[in-house]
């Protein structure tokens, strides 16, 4: 459940999460630079360590920064809707109890989010050809997929099999390296490995479906059902 709530929250603010006030700041910076095919870099800082973290507070920043290096200047505000950014501090909180390390847990989301960001740049400012666009409905596909699968494991009792959910993490993983793979540096890539290799574990999917882990799994199981219901994933 964990790895496809956090493919979820990916693909939603891959394909959703950029609300009005984004697409109409990235058409004004269109308009300034000329540019309608933005190649996209892995400039983006690291948020200062915070107390008390947030998930919304992360993609603010990485968001300001890419934007940054794109036109020169920050001109806009990205923020996670609400179901998103409560699945992601889940994810947040399961990852820092499992490797019992706040700086692993938080570089796991930081990645998720900052790969986010740059393939929802490319996918608006239309850098991605029709053949990577299947690709794209693929990965969405498999990812829907997935999260069903994910949510019969968490509502039947005694189905749960790992590896059925590693698999197709992997077969996540795979697509998404090859949509991106002339658009984003081998930075970037080595991230998105980053976020599924930890999510893929079977070691963490095992814990997460055991009595230790039952309340975080319920609160990712609504917010990823939600998703769901609202044609979000």
């Amino acid at each position: 459940m964990i790895c496809w709530a956090a493919l979820g929250t990916l693909d939603f603010l891959v394909t959703v999460v950029m609300n009005r006030r984004w697409r109409v700041a990235l058409r004004h910076i269109q308009s300034k630079t000329g540019t309608q095919r933005t190649a996209v870099t892995d400039h983006i800082g690291s948020p200062s360590t915070m107390e008390s973290f947030s998930s919304k507070s992360l993609a603010l920043q990485a968001e300001k920064k890419l934007l940054s290096k794109m036109a020169g200047r920050s001109v806009a505000h990205l923020f996670i809707d609400e179901t998103s950014s409560e699945v992601l501090d889940e994810l947040y909180r399961v990852s820092k109890e499992y490797t019992h390390s706040r700086s692993k847990a938080q570089r796991v989301i930081k990645d998720l989010i900052k790969v986010a960001v740059k393939v929802a740049v490319l996918h608006r400012s239309g850098c991605f050809s029709p053949g990577e666009l299947a690709l794209a409905t693929r990965f969405r596909q498999k990812l829907r997929q997935g999260a069903m699968t994910a949510l019969s494991f968490g509502e039947v009792d005694f189905t749960f099999e790992a590896a059925v959910l590693a698999g197709l993490l992997i077969e996540c993983r795979e697509i998404l390296l090859e949509l991106v793979e002339h658009h984003l540096t081998p930075k970037s890539h080595d991230r998105i490995r980053h976020v599924f290799d930890h999510y893929s574990d079977p070691d963490l999917l095992t814990a997460l479906y055991g009595p230790d882990f039952t309340q975080h799994l319920d609160k990712i199981c609504d917010g990823l059902r939600k998703l769901l219901d609202e044609g979000k994933l």
